[in-house]
Order: structure tokens, then sequence, then C-alpha cells
């Protein structure tokens, strides 16, 4: 650790800066110590950077509690599922299941409502660099409008699973059970915010359906699709009142009595 004072203070910074090394306690007192006053103002920083990568490090454990169990038991094959698009007035409903292999981490995953669409695209080519494998499930607006939103919601789960390409032994789903899946479930109050591989299926399918949905955006440009993806919000509530629904709009929804949605991060 001496050679640090024989550093230059740029030299320090670009060592444990933020994507540097991240320094031990004895090495942050070495520059709180430290003559050069530019030094010493370096150490706050640092222990700052020490103390919220020691905090996140702290949550991502305490989110993988479930899978961990579950992989000491020689359960290697954990998905965990989620759901997205229950809400909106437009376009389909989309679910996720995601495997990770045993020791996987990735800083930063949390319920994909908690993100920003930046970072969730960040995280969501992540999510498939490091899982072994990653099933999608989508219902389309006439089914919705044929079983309802909740049964929909369901069927998407069931769809992400069966679109695995490798066979599953445990699913952690967030929130409720899924019927005629065969395979041993954990339902899972709040398992988006919970539950590692929880959290992951739900960037993953926010990710998907956001695509969709812009996509959607060039065909019926003037819902703005692209910016409220089919959600309830004043601007989609204004282009449902001057023009009518389109082809993707749920017909079993009620629009016109609705609030404007203000509390999805989109």
């Amino acid at each position: 650790m001496e050679e640090l004072t024989h550093l230059t203070v740029r030299e320090i910074n670009e060592r444990f800066g933020t994507k540097g090394e991240i320094p031990s306690e004895a090495e942050i007192a070495l520059i709180e110590a430290d003559p050069r006053a530019g030094v010493r103002r370096l150490a706050g920083v640092f222990r700052k950077r020490r103390e919220r990568l020691s905090a996140e490090a702290r949550r991502l454990e305490a989110m993988l509690e479930r899978e961990k169990s579950l992989w000491a038991r020689g359960t290697s094959y954990v998905a965990g599922v989620d759901e997205v698009g229950v809400g909106p007035f437009a376009g389909p409903v989309a679910a996720a299941a995601v495997v990770f292999p045993q020791g996987a981490c990735i800083e930063g995953i949390r319920d994909s409502k908690e993100l920003s669409h930046e970072r969730r695209v960040v995280l969501n080519k992540q999510i498939t660099q490091v899982a072994l494998a990653i099933g999608i499930g989508l219902v389309d607006v006439e089914e919705i409008d044929s079983i309802n939103i909740y049964q929909a919601s369901l069927k998407a789960m069931r769809l992400a699973i069966l679109n695995l390409d490798m066979k599953i032994q445990h699913l952690l789903v967030d929130g409720r059970t899924i019927p005629g899946i065969g395979i041993p479930q954990d339902a899972i109050p709040g398992g988006d915010r919970k539950v590692f591989s929880i959290a992951a299926a739900s960037i993953v399918a926010k990710v998907y359906r956001d695509e969709l949905m812009t996509r959607y955006d060039s065909q019926y440009p003037q819902y703005g699709f692209a910016r409220n993806k089919g959600y309830g919000t004043a601007e989609h509530i204004r282009a449902l009142m001057q023009h009518g629904p389109c082809e993707i709009h749920r017909k079993s929804f009620d629009w016109r009595s609705a609030r404007p949605a203000v509390r999805i991060k989109l």
C-alpha cells in the first residue's frame, strides 16, 4: 500500500474511481492520512463508493436467498417468472422466465418498475449474457378480451416457462401460483422486489413488451405508444377520446372512466 504515497492525485483517482478497484479500509485510511489535500479529499468519495457497493452486495445477497437455498438442496435449474402489461389499455400481456447458473449475480438487478428505461435495457443485455435460458410468453389483445386479463397473465407465464429450452426443476413466481404447469413452485408476494430471478424476469418481460409497443407506434402514431407503452396516461386518454380505440386496444377495459396513470415508470 505504501506505493499510494508515490502516486499522483490523478493516478489515485483512476485506480479507485468509479470503474476502478474497490479500496480497502486500510487503503482509505492511508489516503486520509496523505499530506496532500487533493488526495485527502478523495478519501470521502472512495469511502462512499465502498459503502454503496457493500450495501448493494448485501441487497443482492438477500435477493438470492431463495435461489441459493434451492441450489444447496441440489435443485440446479430454478426459473424466476414474472409478467408485465396487466394494466395498459392496449397491447399484449407479456411474461418472462429466467434461469441463472449457480453463483450468478448481476449488480443493479431489481424490480423493473424501479428502473429507468435506459437502465432496464443495459440490465436486459447483461441478463441475456449470463442466463442459462430465457423464455418469453405473449397473450394478444383478442385473447385478453376473451378470457380476461388475469387468466391471460397466467397463460403468458405458462407460455414463458414452456418456451424455455431446458427442463426446469423449480419455479419462483411473482405473487401467484401458475396452474397446469406440473413443476414445483413458490408464489412469492412482491417477488419482483425480493427475489433475484423474478426481478430479472420482470426486466426481460418489460424490455420485450416495450419494444413491441414502440413498433406499434409506427403503425398507430396517434396514440403515442412509444411513450406510454399502452398505459393510460393523460396523453393516451386524450388520443382515445379523439380517435377512438384501434385494433390493439383492449375492448374489455373501460378507458372512458379511467384516471391517468401517474406512477408507472415508462
